[in-house]
């Protein structure tokens, strides 16, 4: 189970950020989507640290989405936030 969790972490990890941007029609599909895809991984059971870490942190990068909008999420997060330091959360399976 906890395979099939990574796989989609990792999914929506990569198809996120795309979808709120959009295109010239605007945003393909909402944070509230996204939110709610992400809250339904964490009722999963057994999920690991680093599954927890990774879901919590694409849920503050929502939160930022929803307070200063899509401009701020064409740069990547730790440069738009000034993180540098962060560094991004590899799952492994």
């Amino acid at each position: 189970m906890n395979r099939l969790i990574d796989q989609e972490i990792a999914h929506i990890s990569r198809v996120m950020w795309p979808s709120l941007l959009g295109g010239m029609g605007g945003t393909i599909l909402t944070s509230e989507y996204w939110r709610m895809r992400l809250h339904a991984l964490l009722d999963a059971p057994s999920l690991t640290k680093i599954q927890l870490c990774a879901l919590d942190s694409l849920l503050l990068r929502l939160d930022h989405y929803d307070r200063y909008g899509p401009d701020v999420h064409s740069a990547p997060f730790a440069e738009a936030t000034g993180e540098h330091g962060a560094e991004p959360v590899v799952l492994h399976g």
